[in-house]
C-alpha cells in the first residue's frame, strides 16, 4: 500500500490509498471492495465476520481522527487485531489485515477530509443492521 497526495482542496493533508496485488495494476481501494468481502466472508463465518464489523465500527471508526501530516500515520492498527479473525482470511478475495488498514486510511481520509463526515459509519451500520443489500450496495457506491 501506498499513499499520494490528493487534490482535495478543503484539506492541505488529503491522500489517496493505493495498492498493488501481485500480477495486477494498481488500484485505488473503494468502499464496495470492503463491502463485497465482508459479504463473502459473512456468507462463510456469520458470526466471526459481525464480530470483525464490530471491531472496524468500534476501534477505528470511532476512534481514529484527521490527520495533521503527510504522509498519514496509522493510529489504531495493531497486528494484534488480526489474530481474532484470522480465520476469516479463507474466505473473500482480502486477507483481514489488508482489510482493517485499508478501513483505517479510509478512515482517516474521510475525517481528515470531513471531519464532521459520517458516511462510512452509516456504510457499516447499515450493514451491521444487516439491511436489505441494495441498500448497503447503495451506500457504497455513493459519490
Amino acid at each position: 500500500m501506498v499513499v499520494y497526495p490528493g487534490k482535495k482542496k478543503q484539506s492541505r493533508f488529503d491522500f489517496i490509498v493505493r495498492y498493488r496485488e501481485p500480477g495486477k495494476k494498481t488500484r485505488t481501494p473503494r468502499h464496495i471492495h470492503v463491502v463485497i468481502d465482508l459479504y463473502l466472508k459473512k456468507s462463510a463465518d456469520e458470526s466471526l465476520t459481525m464480530e470483525l464489523l464490530d471491531h472496524i465500527i468500534d476501534n477505528i471508526i470511532r476512534k481514529v481522527v484527521p490527520s495533521t501530516r503527510f504522509p498519514p500515520e496509522l493510529q489504531v492498527f495493531s497486528p494484534t487485531h488480526v489474530s481474532k479473525f484470522q480465520r476469516l482470511n479463507q474466505y473473500g478475495e482480502y486477507d483481514v489485515e489488508f482489510l482493517l488498514v485499508i478501513v483505517e486510511l479510509i478512515m482517516i481520509q474521510e475525517k481528515t477530509n470531513y471531519p464532521s463526515g459520517t458516511m462510512n459509519l452509516k456504510l457499516f451500520e447499515r450493514f451491521r443492521r444487516e439491511d436489505d443489500i441494495f441498500s448497503v450496495v447503495s451506500a457504497a457506491t455513493f459519490h
